[in-house]
């Protein structure tokens, strides 16, 4: 998985198209109260076909967007010729004092490269754009290295290496009401994401979610490895959206090990993997520039994966995986699903401003028990932006998540305890509680403390260094400093 990885949470530079323009696309409407995403999964900007006369970009040190400011107007200029570029460093400090297999602390780094082509500047295709964007992640992870558990603490932590992320082409059709991409596509940059949870770090709980990490081939199509797709984006009417892609089924491939090593330069490329398919439908109220009410996102959705799948109980005799008699072959089954539902609500605006307050999320998805190691997952949590008085950009976020390991395979550890005699755990489920402020100290730097406590990591397994005793519930800190350069 990516993080095994996950969904990269960092602010999305994301340079789609010109990062100085904006094009009203029909979808994703977001409530215009929402917190800056921090967070890859964060869907990015659209192309613009008519954009407005540009701002003269700011030079004083801490109001301008970008640490290196205009390198002497080459920035902008580029931008009105509609080429656009960003470099964003995300860097880490974080250690788990108690829990985990051992205790320690790391550092962790992603360096992200992006360029948007804005064609309609450059060569006279109206709402078309080239997107690129590639990673080198150094340091190393906190989960894999200290903690063992499933959902990641670290939304960047990945394998160390240079790679590239996403190479599109997207194209806005029918005035605008739809909008398609292909290319190099990552799922997690536009599907199940929620806008107020993008504040929280742990990737894996409150990014793209476990239930897909653990489910899908390879973790899927998201954050480091994105893989060959289309994505289609229809706007049916103001507030309904509807969203589908379809992927290679296995971003590195099949093979053992890591994935992000079978395709440490993310230029694989591959086609013969089977599909990830996943569709979304968005109802977005109160997404006006300057709603009445409070707005809010309502999203179902669904997804697809046509690769055969395997018990996660039996084997292909009809004998449990632990019995010394079984073959070692575990039973194969047909593809595999899951359906999900997302709320994004703001339940308070503060008065006479219009994206303070307070809000709410949640999301809940579930799978079949018999072919996945995770069957549901749900998380929720609770945001509030501008809390601190005179801190109108900060954003403080507390949130709670459950991955419930699937009970099929909870009944193959109870088979492993009867057939060996020997006590080992059954697993249940992992839990996470995180606590989190975001303090803007410019336009251009984030400084981000976080909290965040581990429930039975990976769902209560025997510790890999001292087997006699399950790994222990973790308490990890961190603090995490974001530049846009």
């Amino acid at each position: 998985m990516y993080e095994g990885v996950r969904k990269a949470s960092l602010v999305w530079i994301g340079v789609v198209a010109c990062s100085s323009t904006s094009w009203a696309q029909p979808a994703p409407q977001m409530p215009p109260n929402a917190a800056t995403p921090a967070t890859r999964s964060s869907p990015t900007p659209g192309p613009a076909s008519t954009p407005p006369p540009a701002a003269p970009p700011a030079t004083e040190l801490w109001d301008r967007p970008n640490l290196l400011g205009d390198f002497g107007g080459l920035r902008s200029g580029l931008a009105g010729r509609g080429i656009s570029f960003g470099l964003l460093e995300t860097s880490e400090v974080l250690g788990n004092p108690t829990g985990g297999i051992q205790q320690g602390a790391i550092y962790e780094g992603l360096t992200e490269a992006s360029m948007g082509l804005d064609l309609a500047r450059l060569i006279g295709i109206e709402n078309g754009v080239i997107n690129f964007s590639a990673f080198q992640i150094h340091g190393r992870g906190l989960s894999t290295n200290n903690i063992g558990n499933l959902n990641n603490v670290r939304s960047i932590e990945a394998t160390r290496g240079t790679k590239l992320f996403e190479l599109f082409y997207q194209q806005g059709l029918a005035g605008g009401k739809l909008d398609v991409r292909v290319g190099q596509l990552a799922a997690d940059q536009e599907f199940l994401n929620s806008q107020y949870s993008s504040s929280l770090m742990n990737s894996t709980s409150f990014g793209w979610p476990e239930l897909p990490s653990q489910d899908v081939p390879g973790s899927g199509p998201i954050y480091p490895l994105a893989t060959p797709g289309v994505r289609a984006r229809w706007s049916v009417s103001s507030p309904l959206t509807v969203m589908a892609g379809i992927y290679n089924g296995n971003p590195a491939g099949p093979g053992p090990g890591d994935p992000q090593l079978r395709d440490a330069s993310g230029t694989a490329f591959r086609l013969n993997d089977g599909i990830f398919a996943i569709a979304e439908a968005q109802y977005i109220i109160n997404g006006s520039t300057h709603p009445t009410g409070l707005p809010g996102s309502y999203k179902v959705g669904a997804w697809f994966e046509s690769q055969g799948t395997f018990s996660q109980q039996f084997d292909n005799t009809g004998r449990s995986l632990a019995n010394p008699l079984a073959s070692g072959q575990p039973r194969a089954l047909n593809g595999d699903y899951s359906v999900y539902g997302m709320v994004d609500q703001l339940i308070y605006r503060e008065p006479g401003t219009i994206n303070q307050g307070a809000a709410i999320f949640f999301r809940v998805m579930g799978a079949p028990e018999d072919r996945n190691p995770i069957s549901f997952f749900a998380d929720g949590g609770l945001t509030y932006k501008g809390l601190v008085p005179g801190r109108n950009n900060d954003t403080a976020a507390v949130g709670v998540s459950v991955s419930r390991i699937s009970p099929v395979a909870g009944h193959l550890d109870g088979d492993r305890q009867f057939y060996s005699g020997a006590r080992t755990p059954i697993r249940s489920s992992e839990g996470v509680l995180e606590l989190t402020y975001e303090y803007q100290a410019a336009a251009w730097w984030l400084i981000q403390p976080d909290l965040q406590y581990v429930f039975n990591p990976s769902g209560e397994v025997l510790d890999p260094v001292k087997p006699a005793r399950n790994v222990g519930d973790a308490f990890m800190l961190g603090l995490r400093l974001v530049v846009t350069l």
